[in-house]
């Protein structure tokens, strides 16, 4: 699928409801470790670690060096959290409540 297909949108809301329905975090590690390959599952710890780095005010040049995450994705990634309701910053908050 290219990024454009309406497929992504209905795709990705059909996954997202249903992650939002599993009560199990064990079941939801299981999926995504099916459903990525094990580059896509670290990027996306990757980015998670990024978005939490950002949110403890670590400079980008740091992060990048400790998560050899280019410098292109991490001001990306700090642009996001810089935006009114974002919601990096929503889940951020989230996260803090859970740990």
């Amino acid at each position: 699928m290219k990024i454009n297909d309406p497929r992504v949108t209905e795709n990705l809301g059909e996954l997202v409801r249903l992650l939002a329905q599993i009560q199990d975090p064990e079941l939801i590690e299981s999926f995504l470790r099916c459903l990525l390959t094990p580059a896509e599952t670290a990027d996306i710890a990757a980015r998670w670690a990024l978005v939490k780095a950002l949110g403890e005010k670590i400079p980008q040049r740091k992060i990048a060096r400790d998560l050899g995450i280019s410098l292109c994705k991490i001001t990306r990634g700090s642009k996001e959290l810089k935006k009114p309701n974002s919601a990096f910053r929503r889940a951020l908050a989230l996260f803090g409540n859970l740990v």
